[in-house]
């Protein structure tokens, strides 16, 4: 027996909770303790499963060979949730020659869930459903009738036991939907090339732009029904493939799914072009086009390869439930399903989303540029504008973010929507962000007198360039000119990343070993819930794809890095590509259940730094291939799972990724190449279009931090004049045994809030600093609170109805006034359309925005060591000179 293993058992308190819940449910032939190890052995692990709420009716594959007690809900024809009369199981005839439950549509069984009341996604009238309804096991259809209409009681079984899912995600399909279609595939590939070339374009510039794949998702629906009514029904021959026809009817959610998929691809961007532009801009290169495409396809497909082998962990279980995929299922049902309707007990969610998603593009005028102080919202810091520790307290941009509030959805949202995150992941987050950002921060940084950026001995911001020699690592420079002194939110953002790579190691070996032994040889047969037998009716992709998709991309990353002077052996390319794949498994699997993700970003860079030292250019390739390799796979598992919930054939939901990603590299390098012909002094400073290359600047000089002054001097020895941060190292260790502890008195109480406490996400969900600011975790954990834990509690149905529109409303509106301020505004005159007045300009002339320091030098002070090095040279490192 499962409680068996809990040493003492589960409190006694726990216990009778869930007895007494579950008591009025079970058999009379099926003991309760059965019932609580049923759902322990099945949920323990599972944080966003509630324990206290039991299943009303047993998953696939449970013990239990009858279901309990079913609760039922009266059903009229025009909408099933609604109805709430209960009958007995002797209410559910069996249709003579069928062989399949069936039941009277008036009395359709509740799905799962202990809500006393419960929406899923499809609210619709059951002839839509009807005309929908799923394929079942043995590619049955259920029988639907007018009247007296019955549907198989399957349907209903295994509805997914989280309200989120059962919200935004509909547990019906038609597999007859054209997907593959020519207007698909047009508008995809218009849609890719065209944001892979803005977004090149305007990555290089400041202010830059980016267009996100919710911009995409919006136009796409128009561009679709146009196309739906202007295009011929004739059939046609594209590069051998033959569309039967132009125009299979009306433009439909699975198509719309595939071009926002396409989008997703290429809207973050080709991570690799940064590597081209440092190597010209820093290193003084000039790679050809040849490598410059091996090295970003590589780079970009290496991921996707990878996802093939994520499918059974993350994609399949009905556990993983990828929040963030969950919102675009929720968008694209109301913007389908839920197209021209109107619903007279409550407001539709189509008319919801456009009436949120207006306010937002409208509103985003205020803080975007009419009142720019309501998104940099530091109201202390204007009161006290020259107070250095008010500022470093209070302050929105250098600070900590202590006034808590901005009235900005992108500042609010910076790395991921507090509307999505469940609850309990954030507040893993704002438990870290409390004792690292507003505690052990301001420690470090007033009893060190630090710089809010990183700088030299003389107080002011660090200059890389200055210890490069024709683009290498000049050490007799970097004696004369200075050491590196980190901002205390680096030393943090340093800790928390060394600590969180331990972290999810001791934290997959203890919460997740078994799942991912049982799930090893998985395949989508295996899996109970609704939406893996849905699938069951599309062949799946064979992994022989993923696995060649792999081996190609290694290749190309492989033959890149030897025609070219990376210094990069193949062997560290090698090293990066399995890293990336064994490390991929435990991220994907936290992301999806948390919609948070650790970032190995600065472990990738350590490891290098040690292993080629004074080589800031194999270390900057080494960081990209195991980096991107590993988002890229969780990305792209992320898509895959969006496919699951909206039942997009597998097959089409690869094709269409792999086809985004190639035209996205394609276009990088055109654009990229075309800017540094035609644009003069790119990457300048001083560059008169803005072309300052913000992005190239911080990978440049991270490059040369990591790679060329390299972690043995930063975290080695302590230097004659103390310059170490050789004690972050014991973070490994600190993160490596956190969670043991939590495990334990999870395992010992299964009921209590110990299972919710997350090591890596607490150590990694601060990761984003310091590009994020305390004003950004501040407000977005406020947000969090209010939306997903009081809102979900106090008022859950409307939770459920309207939570994800709302976030995804606010996404669309919010892009789309970027876009339009952005091209209006900031894009026809260099520097922008200036709106010159004090509420442009009061959070502007603070000591937070100017980053001045709590401490000033005087005139030719200098701080720390009289000689920068810790005693390394090159002659020391093995070599005569430091390489790349």
């Amino acid at each position: 027996m499962f409680t068996d293993t809990f040493a003492t058992g589960h409190n006694m308190a726990d216990n009778a909770t869930l007895s007494s819940r579950l008591h009025r449910l079970s058999n009379p032939d099926v003991p309760t303790d059965a019932i609580i190890d049923e759902i322990l052995s099945q949920h323990f692990n599972d944080p966003n499963y509630d324990l206290n709420e039991a299943p009303r009716i047993p998953r696939h594959g449970s013990i239990f060979k009858g279901p309990l007690t079913p609760n039922t809900t009266h059903a009229s024809e025009q909408d099933a949730h609604h109805l709430k009369h209960e009958i007995s199981p002797s209410d559910f005839p069996i249709v003579p020659g069928d062989g399949t439950e069936s039941i009277e549509l008036s009395k359709v069984p509740r799905a799962p869930g202990g809500y006393k009341e419960h929406v899923v996604e499809s609210q619709y009238t059951l002839q839509d459903t009807a005309s929908t309804m799923p394929i079942l096991q043995g590619g049955r259809r259920p029988s639907v009738q007018t009247g007296t209409t019955t549907v198989d009681a399957a349907v209903h079984d295994d509805e997914p036991p989280y309200p989120e899912a059962r919200a935004a995600v509909s547990n019906t399909d038609d597999p007859n939907l054209p997907v593959n279609t020519f207007r698909m595939w047009f508008l995809g590939i218009l849609f890719a090339a065209t944001i892979a070339g803005l977004n090149q374009l305007f990555s290089m510039r400041f202010p830059s732009l980016a267009i996100t794949g919710i911009v995409v998702t919006i136009l796409a629906l128009p561009m679709g029904k146009t196309l739906e009514w202007t295009l011929p029904t004739t059939s046609v021959v594209i590069f051998g493939y033959r569309f039967d026809t132009l125009n299979p009817g009306p433009f439909n959610v699975k198509e719309h799914v595939c071009i926002s998929a396409m989008s997703n691809v290429v809207s973050a961007g080709v991570y690799a072009t940064d590597i081209i532009a440092v190597q010209r801009i820093f290193y003084g290169q000039q790679p050809s086009c040849a490598y410059q495409i091996l090295i970003m396809l590589g780079t970009q497909l290496l991921g996707f390869g990878m996802a093939g082998a994520l499918r059974q962990f993350t994609v399949y279980p009905g556990s993983m439930i990828w929040p963030s995929a969950l919102v675009n299922s929720a968008l694209f049902n109301t913007l389908h399903k839920n197209y021209g309707k109107i619903e007279k007990r409550h407001m539709s969610r189509e008319r919801f989303f456009v009436l949120v998603a207006t306010g937002a593009f409208v509103w985003y005028w205020f803080p975007g540029y009419i009142i720019t102080a309501l998104s940099m919202f530091n109201w202390v810091c204007w009161i006290l504008p020259k107070n250095a520790v008010v500022n470093a307290l209070f302050g929105t941009n250098t600070g900590l973010g202590m006034s808590m509030l901005t009235f900005d959805w992108s500042m609010i949202a910076f790395f991921s929507s507090p509307l999505v995150t469940p609850w309990w992941s954030t507040a893993n987050t704002g438990a870290a962000f409390v004792v690292f950002l507003w505690i052990i921060t301001p420690i470090i940084y007033f009893h060190a007198h630090l710089r809010p950026f990183t700088y030299d001995n003389t107080g002011l911001p660090y200059d890389a360039t200055l210890i490069l020699t024709n683009g290498t690592f000049d050490q007799v420079k970097f004696e004369a000119y200075s050491s590196m002194f980190l901002p205390a939110s680096l030393i943090v953002a340093y800790g928390v990343a060394f600590a969180s790579f331990t972290a999810l190691i001791m934290h997959t070996l203890l919460w997740q070993r078994k799942d991912i032994v049982r799930r090893f040889r998985n395949t989508i047969n295996d899996e109970p819930d609704c939406h893996s037998r849905m699938m069951r009716s599309y062949s799946a992709v064979p992994s022989w794809w993923y696995q060649l998709l792999s081996a190609v991309s290694l290749l190309l990353i492989l033959v890149g890095i030897e025609i070219f002077p990376t210094n990069l052996p193949s062997w560290g390319g090698i090293l990066a590509a399995l890293l990336a794949f064994l490390t991929s498994v435990p991220i994907a699997m936290i992301q999806a259940i948390t919609n948070q993700q650790v970032s190995l970003n600065v472990i990738y860079g350590l490891l290098a730094g040690y292993l080629w030292p004074g080589r800031p250019l194999a270390n900057m390739v080494f960081k990209t291939i195991g980096f991107i390799g590993t988002n890229q796979a969780v990305g792209f598992a992320g898509n895959l799972k969006l496919g699951h919930y909206m039942k997009v054939p597998p097959r089409t939901m690869f094709s269409v990724q792999v086809v985004a990603a190639v035209v996205g590299v394609l276009m990088s390098v055109m654009i990229q190449e075309s800017l540094f012909t035609f644009i003069p002094d790119l990457c300048s400073p001083t560059q008169a279009s803005g072309y300052i290359c913000p992005s190239t600047t911080g990978l440049g000089t991270s490059s040369i931090i990591m790679g060329g002054i390299g972690p043995a001097r930063l975290f080695g020895a302590a230097s004659p004049g103390g310059v170490s941060y050789s004690p972050l190292l014991w973070a490994f260790l600190l993160g490596g045994l956190a969670p043991i502890p939590f495990y334990i008195l999870a395992r010992k109480q299964p009921l209590s809030i110990w299972r919710y406490i997350n090591m890596p996400i607490f150590f990694s969900g601060i990761g984003f600093m310091p590009s994020a600011t305390g004003i950004n975790y501040a407000s977005w954990l406020l947000t969090g609170f209010i939306f997903q834990y009081y809102i979900r509690k106090k008022y859950f149905m409307r939770w459920m109805r309207y939570n994800y529109i709302l976030s995804a409303g606010l996404d669309a509106g919010t892009a789309l006034a970027i876009v339009a301020i952005f091209f209006l505004l900031a894009l026809p005159v260099v520097g922008g359309v200036q709106f010159q007045w004090w509420g442009n300009t009061v959070w502007q002339q603070t000591a937070d925005a100017m980053a001045i320091p709590a401490m000033m030098l005087g005139e030719g002070e200098v701080f720390g060591p009289a000689v920068a090095a810790v005693g390394l040279r090159p002659e020391s490192l093995g070599v005569s000179s430091v390489p790349y």
